[in-house]
């Protein structure tokens, strides 16, 4: 459906987190008349929707959806709503458009996109991208899973502008139009199991953020990533490249003298050395160099991105530390929301820590993360939250790791735990390896419990 054949329609807009919020307005200021629905009921979602109060839309909460689709003329969902709910399936059935809060986004805002997705990384890399745009003196704006809904852009940019969109596989599912300038897939590990059924599909997905580029747009993945380089196999863009291990004859890779080159049109240049990326750790690398390939891609002059990557410090609940305090050092990774996030986390720690670990299940394998705690000479000690405690604690006794492991009722329990067990000069590492839906509201909220928690200590 293209702007103006959504006037006067009647569109079901399930999901009412903040994708859900940002998309009924877009709507109801186009003259559609939302209907919108969410499993919760009013009272369940407080004071959320209080900014919904006087729009003209119809409140259905609390209500099942596929009850709700008869004189619907489309739906539109939000990340969080599977595109395989029966629902969907019925919308579908009926030949009703059945639109993603990001896709409904992209059809309302104009811009130059350059789209992010992958397992870990996209924040950072997004909001690195952002950075790096804005200091070429572009008017850039940050949106999609990172917490901001593209729809909440909605007659703010021009088409000059540069949006840079972090795009989960959950906004993947329900892509249609959607048609990026430049776009990146950063890594693939196992996630979101539990949702896609196989890591295939899961896969298939993310290779779908290419699905609409041609031969004038650019495709940036990872080479030392060996799901990522078959996904370049059969897509229309032109290939660029970023390796932390080897060179490449297009994109961004670490030379032998540990500098970042960007090799583009027969020409290698050196940005900067390594050492020089304000960014921590080795995953952190990776990011820098699929940014800067991205950025070079869209003509973002060198010394441009040389500024950014020396001066960019990172993003909250990123690796972020929250204070030190006695000699111990706070690290709060709350996004670190799989197995493979924690993992990188893992890798980062040069000094003795006690990890934090668990939160909702996803249905994902534990074993690789218990071998590297028990592998890394620094995770002294592990304590363990959430309802995948006792999987977690399973997986670290297969593997026969040595070090004392805990239990915490709830993150400050964690933490008192922690506080006993650290010893001056060592880390308290909250990196769960989970999602945080069993015991917050999300990986935020759970970062600012933690931080809040922290921040308390005498």
């Amino acid at each position: 459906m293209n702007i103006q054949e959504w006037r006067g329609k009647r569109v079901l807009v399930v999901g009412m987190a903040r994708s859900g919020i940002a998309a009924t307005k877009l709507l109801a200021d186009a003259g559609a008349m939302p209907i919108i629905n969410d499993s919760k009921s009013a009272d369940q979602l407080g004071g959320a929707l209080d900014e919904l109060r006087g729009l003209p839309c119809q409140w259905r909460l609390g209500e099942p959806a596929l009850e709700l689709l008869d004189g619907c003329d489309a739906v539109v969902i939000s990340p969080g709503v599977p595109i395989g709910s029966p629902f969907i399936r019925e919308a579908k059935a009926r030949k009703l458009p059945v639109v993603g809060e990001l896709e409904l986004g992209f059809l309302f805002v104009p811009g130059r996109y350059v789209a992010i997705t992958g397992t870990n990384g996209k924040t950072t890399t997004a909001s690195l991208m952002a950075e790096i745009c804005k200091n070429a003196g572009m008017l850039t704006w940050l949106a999609g899973n990172i917490g901001y809904p593209l729809t909440a852009l909605a007659g703010k940019t021009r088409p000059e502008d540069v949006v840079v969109a972090e795009v989960s596989s959950f906004q993947c599912e329900s892509f249609d139009t959607f048609h990026p300038q430049v776009a990146a897939v950063l890594n693939l590990t196992e996630d979101h199991i539990d949702r896609h059924g196989t890591m295939e599909a899961y896969a298939a997905l993310k290779r779908r953020v290419f699905e609409r580029q041609d031969a004038q747009n650019v495709a940036v993945l990872n080479w030392d990533d060996a799901r990522c380089r078959e996904m370049a196999q059969g897509i229309l863009p032109r290939v660029a490249w970023f390796s932390r291990r080897e060179p490449v004859a297009y994109g961004t890779y670490l030379s032998d003298q540990n500098e970042i080159v960007v090799a583009m049109n027969g020409v290698s240049k050196a940005i900067c050395s390594a050492a020089e990326v304000q960014l921590p750790g080795p995953h952190n690398l990776e990011n820098a160099l699929a940014a800067a390939a991205m950025s070079a891609a869209l003509g973002v002059p060198l010394p441009v991105i040389r500024h950014t990557l020396r001066s960019f410090a990172g993003v909250e609940h990123r690796m972020e530390t929250v204070r030190e305090l006695g000699g111990v050092r706070y690290i709060n990774d709350s996004k670190g929301t799989n197995v493979d996030a924690t993992l990188r986390a893992i890798e980062s720690m040069t000094a003795p820590t006690v990890l934090i670990l668990g939160g909702s299940d996803k249905h994902v394998d534990f074993t690789p993360l218990a071998q590297s705690v028990c592998d890394h000479p620094m995770i002294r000690r592990v304590v363990l939250i959430g309802e995948t405690a006792p999987k977690i604690a399973l997986a670290l006794d297969s593997v026969q790791y040595k070090g004392y492991v805990h239990e915490g009722s709830d993150m400050e329990a964690a933490l008192r735990r922690c506080r006993e067990q650290a010893e001056v000069g060592w880390n308290v590492l909250l990196s769960p390896a989970c999602a945080s839906f069993d015991m917050f509201q999300d990986f935020e909220h759970r970062g600012r419990v933690f931080k809040q928690l922290v921040s308390g200590l005498q």
